[in-house]
């Protein structure tokens, strides 16, 4: 049997082939999508469900020279594959790999970068204006936002501007029951073909012609027979339609899984000028029956069988537990104690363990979509009224709320705890999601407590002391703590409140102090073991807070280490190192300091151990900057 992915390299080779082949070409793209994720984990579910929609955009409009915009990036590794990088597909999200999200380095297929959501309107956008004031109205603009994206509030303010903008783009919803309700139904389909039509078209074009008087420019007839045919829409498909509100010629709901029928649909569209929205309905996890089933699960599933789909489960018996398991079950511990506690996450509360509450208090866990911003300020009204908000996020994604922060939670003095997941190197996912920056970027705030966990017990200590801070109305509390697994398998201690500000000596040592903060101090501890068995004996303080700054225990250290390392896995610039040197600049000492921390450079994706050892964050490179003469 013919197999037609070998021949596709690029779009073009895709083009070739006859409209009854691209069913055959989907089954295979997508059981080769299957077979690879399988061996190579990454975002599955999303990518399955855009294999038609994929193919069908490639084969209809003029890829790269037609801009395509994909959003939530992760959608797009059957795009990946069909614009060259079948052969390579096998390294996404390893070390020197492919990324696992569209990258402008990387293709000229990738129009853009999209690792976070809710970028595509407005990129998209962006481009469209760009060849309208360049004079090219020939040139198509496609997003595609779907997963969710379209909860995200930037999304909707690019969707507000397009529709006051006469530019030549086609917004594609990929509606896969997280977005938007469902609507189906026999009249919705016979809705698109007869709007998406030609004939149509053509003869919507001459009415609005005639009744314009070839001036084009809207009136009383034209606004009547607008309204007429919106509230017929919005009737046959059981309520109003809000793209068409604004402004959007709506075309849909479609069956995204019908590769045909989307071709036909694009060719109509294509020849459409002006702004456009196609939606369609997909399934996550289409055509692996536990993907279809288990969607949250087979997001991202990790390795499993390509047959069954079952997962394959690392042993896990003895180990510690992941942070976010530890920061969950914490959580629901102040939760019974207090009514007062609510957690709050963007849509992550299966990434972040808030589930473990939302089992027991579901009126109190609060996920709010794709809204970073919203989230921030949600938790800070909660606590103008005394509640207790844990609000967690992913520290690539609190980027997004950084404004709320300090306006809505710092200035007010308001105690929201921002308990910060995926804080550090995360791996895999790359320079869009490593969490490096939080430590500069919030450092900078006042009011604002900054804390950092070595390990499980740690975090618990820090949780319960944002807490108590909270209930006497402290400041605002930032925590924040690494993606995976900690460091001790008894990790339910009884967490005691720390003093805020204040450090603690791990070891003494003699010339050579070692300053870290968070995890990268068991690192650190290894490291110390190490050299001193080689006769290098060095002292060790972990930190806990990087706001405030103990400066009573640094003015001791200066008297009796003339060599200080700071060890962080945040930026270089920004962050500890900055902090410490700052200090002994304003104290006047002169001690050396040396720094291990992120370079002043973005990450790329691969594993951990890798990234480490790139960076410096590994024992030999640690025990190296430390022993240094």
């Amino acid at each position: 049997m013919e197999n037609y992915l070998d021949k596709i390299h690029t779009p073009e080779d895709l083009r070739k082939l006859s409209v009854d082949e691209l069913p055959k070409l989907c089954e295979e793209l997508r059981q080769f999508i299957i077979e690879q994720t399988a061996q190579h984990p990454g975002h599955l579910g999303s990518s399955l469900g855009v294999v038609e929609l994929t193919v069908a955009i490639h084969y209809v409009f003029d890829t790269p020279n037609d801009r395509l915009v994909w959003d939530v990036g992760h959608q797009a590794y059957g795009h990946k594959i069909i614009t060259g990088r079948k052969e390579e597909f096998s390294t996404n999200r390893c070390y020197n790999g492919i990324s696992g999200f569209p990258r402008r380095e990387e293709s000229e297929y990738d129009a853009f970068g999209t690792g976070h959501s809710s970028t595509s309107v407005s990129a998209a956008l962006g481009m469209a204006m760009a060849a309208k004031m360049s004079g090219d109205m020939k040139r198509n603009h496609i997003a595609v936002i779907g997963d969710g994206a379209m909860t995200g509030g930037m999304a909707f303010e690019a969707m507000n501007q397009a529709a006051y903008r006469d530019v030549n783009m086609l917004v594609i919803l990929n509606d896969n029951k997280i977005s938007i309700d469902r609507s189906t139904g026999a009249m919705s389909k016979y809705l698109l073909s007869i709007t998406a039509s030609p004939q149509y078209n053509r003869f919507k074009n001459r009415l609005w012609n005639v009744f314009t008087f070839k001036t084009k420019q809207s009136n009383k007839i034209t606004d009547f027979f607008s309204k007429l045919g919106n509230g017929m829409k919005g009737y046959l498909l059981g309520g109003s339609n809000w793209f068409q509100s604004l402004g959007y010629r709506y075309f849909g709901p479609a069956d995204g899984h019908d590769v045909v029928y989307l071709v036909k649909t694009l060719r109509a569209l294509k020849n459409l000028p002006g702004l456009k929205l196609l939606h369609v309905l997909t399934i996550k996890g289409k055509g692996l029956e536990m993907a279809e089933q288990n969607q949250t699960t087979y997001h991202a599933p990790g390795k499993f069988d390509p047959d069954t789909g079952e997962r394959i489960k690392a042993e896990t018996e003895g180990l510690p537990p992941k942070y976010q398991d530890v920061f969950g079950q914490t959580i629901l511990e102040f939760a019974c104690e207090d009514e007062k506690v609510v957690g709050i996450t963007p849509a992550m509360a299966t990434g972040c363990s808030l589930t473990i509450m939302d089992k027991e208090f579901p009126n109190r866990v609060f996920d709010v979509g794709i809204a970073e911003q919203h989230a921030v300020t949600f938790a800070a009204g909660l606590a103008a009224e005394k509640y207790i908000p844990f609000c967690n996020i992913y520290s690539s994604f609190l980027q997004r709320g950084y404004d709320q922060v300090i306006h809505d939670v710092a200035l007010q003095k308001l105690p929201v705890i921002f308990c910060i997941d995926r804080a550090g190197l995360v791996g895999e996912d790359g320079a869009t999601h490593q969490g490096v920056f939080d430590l500069a970027f919030l450092r900078a705030i006042p009011d604002l407590v900054i804390a950092s966990p070595l390990n499980e017990h740690e975090l618990r200590n820090m949780m319960l002391t944002a807490y108590r801070n909270a209930q006497r109305g402290g400041l605002p509390f930032v925590i924040r703590y690494p993606r995976g697994r900690g460091v001790l398998a008894d990790w339910h201690n009884e967490p005691e409140e720390l003093a805020i500000g204040r450090g603690r000596v791990l070891r003494e040592g003699e010339r050579v102090v070692v300053l870290s903060l968070g995890p990268l101090g068991n690192n650190v501890s290894t490291a110390l073991d190490e050299l001193e068995k080689e006769g290098l004996r060095c002292g060790h303080v972990d930190l806990r807070f990087l706001k405030p700054l103990d400066e009573n225990l640094l003015a001791d250290l200066a008297e009796k280490y003339p060599v200080w390392v700071t060890v962080e896995d945040g930026t270089e610039k920004g962050g500890l190192f900055s902090a410490v040197a700052e200090f002994l600049e304003k104290r006047k000492f002169t001690n050396e300091l040396r720094h291990v921390a992120i370079p002043d450079r973005f990450i790329a994706q691969g594993d951990i151990p890798s990234l480490y050892r790139e960076v410096g964050f590994d024992v030999e490179a640690l025990k190296s900057v430390i022993s240094e003469n």
